[in-house]
Formats: C-alpha cells, structure tokens, sequence
C-alpha cells in the first residue's frame, strides 16, 4: 500500500492538504496516527509514504516519533537490492519514507529522496488523450516506478470524479498499465490514483498481481482481461488478449442499438468504426465461457 501526501508548515504546525487549504486539510499528526493504528492492526502490511513535503526533515521525523513510527521505517541503501515484502515484515521495518525534496539530515538515512529511487510519469492529464507513458521526475535507472494516473481539472488541478471514473474503468486502466511496463521495461509499482473508490482501480491492481479480486466481482487475471489500445481512438481499436480465443464481436452505440459485429480466433483483433460518428461505444466480446464488455471512446 502506498499513500501520497502533500504537507505543508502551516504556522509551525505539519499541516496535511492538496493545492487550497479551503479545499480541506488535517494534521499530519492525526494522519500517522491512523496509519500507526493500521499497521498495528495488520501486521502483515507494508507501507510506502510519498511525500510533496513543505517541512524540514526534523519536523517530519518529530511528528513520527510521536506517531511511534520511527522504530516501523525501513532504511534503504541507494544502489542495493530491495528487500523482499517478507523479509520486510519479518524485520518489522514495514514503513517506508520518500520525499521529493532532498532535505533529509545526518543520521536520517530512512529518509529517501524520492526521485533518486524511483521514476514517474506525468500527474496532469486533463483528458483521457493525455494518459501516456513519458516519464516525468526521477531516475529513469531507478528500481520503482510510479504510474501517476490523475485525472485533473486543468485549472486548479484537483481531481475530477467524472474523467477518473472513466480513467479508472477496467479495460483503459490495465492497458495503459500494461503499456508502460512494456515501453519502460518496469513493473507499475505505484499506481496512483484519484477517487479509487470510482471504476475499477482495485481491481486493475489485484490483476497486475495476478492474484483473485478481492472486490467480489468476476475476476480478470492477465490471461483473459480484454485489453483495449488506444482508448480514446480516433476510430481503430486494438483488442487483445493473452491466448487465441474464438469469439464474437459485437458494438454498439449509446442507444443500444448494433452497429458492428465480427469474429475473431487469434490473441488481437481491429475494429474500425472511423465511419461512425464519435461518441461512446460498447464492445461485447462472447466466448463460448463467457462474456465480456468494454468501453470505446471514438474522438474524430
């Protein structure tokens, strides 16, 4: 699990908020306390922190060991092997820090600067056409990587409910994901989001670890997720799946009503709908097992 958190010296007070304070805020102070009741209740977890960070390095290591957080932090020597999750937990150094600011003071090695151990992508995307795999901050040699996957209003650069719902849907999420570990030769260890409680985002990462969803919904592993690139397309679609399957194709427009249907009996296949006007699409794909329905979003 990971959290990312913005916080910010507020009279002297590590004070907990994105962007606007009349957007919200709390105390970095209740903040670790919930995450120091959680790893006591679960003992079993690791934790990664992200932080923006507007406070000195003594301060955050003040608020933590009054959290009781300090003995939880794992120390991470730059350029060696990461530990494995067990090897984590049996230690119980299962808290581990990053800050995008290089701040942190002798002695404080748990302290990581953030950009040295890992890579990200960009964190504005203000349309679904804006979701690519470019790296942004870090070190592109880094071991972790971070899939930053807002989707934000342009102006003040919060989250919006209704392009994350769709970001976070099921088959354009696991693609892009997908994606990148192909282009970037790293797996997503970060997936970062807005709104997870909003489309699939819980979903997409028990598949990237190939584990059964825990969310009580059919489960899709990588063996047979339909993946869907690009998504939006100016009108051709690729779908994929892992192994050759026979299966019927059918589209249909936002009214319900059949506009294109095919066969396919390899790992891919095309769909055109450059003819049709753009707008929302719903991809049925039969098995002889089963179904399943994506979403194509045409922009001419």
């Amino acid at each position: 699990r990971a959290l990312m958190l913005d916080v910010h010296d507020e009279g002297g007070a590590p004070t907990v908020y994105h962007g606007f304070t009349w957007l919200g805020t709390t105390t970095l102070e209740s903040n670790f306390n919930e995450i120091k009741d959680f790893m006591d209740a679960n003992p079993n977890e690791v934790v990664t922190l992200l932080f923006e960070t507007y406070i000195s390095a003594n301060m955050m290591e003040q608020e933590l060991t009054q959290a009781g957080l300090m003995p939880m932090l794992h120390v991470q020597e730059f350029g060696e092997p990461w530990p494995t999750l067990q090897e984590m937990i049996n230690s119980g150094k299962r808290l581990v820090f990053f800050s995008d600011h290089n701040n942190g003071q002798a002695g404080q090695d748990w302290y990581h600067y953030m950009w040295s151990y890992a890579v990200e992508t960009h964190f504005e995307n203000n349309a679904l056409s804006d979701f690519d795999c470019e790296f942004n901050r870090g070190n592109p040699n880094s071991d972790l990587f971070i899939l930053n996957h807002f989707a934000t209003d342009p102006t003040l650069g919060t989250g919006r409910t209704d392009l994350s719902e769709q970001a976070n849907e099921f088959s354009f999420f696991y693609t892009r994901a997908r994606q990148c570990e192909d282009e970037a030769g790293k797996f997503p260890n970060f997936p970062t989001v807005d709104f997870y409680e909003l489309g699939n985002s819980l979903e997409v990462v028990d598949s990237l670890n190939e584990i059964p969803s825990t969310l009580g919904i059919a489960e899709k592993t990588f063996e047979n997720a339909v993946s869907v690139f690009p998504n939006p397309s100016s009108g051709r679609f690729n779908l994929s799946w892992n192994k050759p399957i026979k299966a019927l194709v059918r589209v249909f427009n936002s009214s319900g009503e059949l506009v294109l249907e095919s066969q396919s009996s390899a790992t891919s296949f095309q769909l055109n709908l450059e003819e049709l006007s753009e707008g929302v699409y719903q991809a049925v794909i039969r098995t002889a097992d089963n179904s399943e329905t994506v979403k194509l979003i045409h922009l001419r």
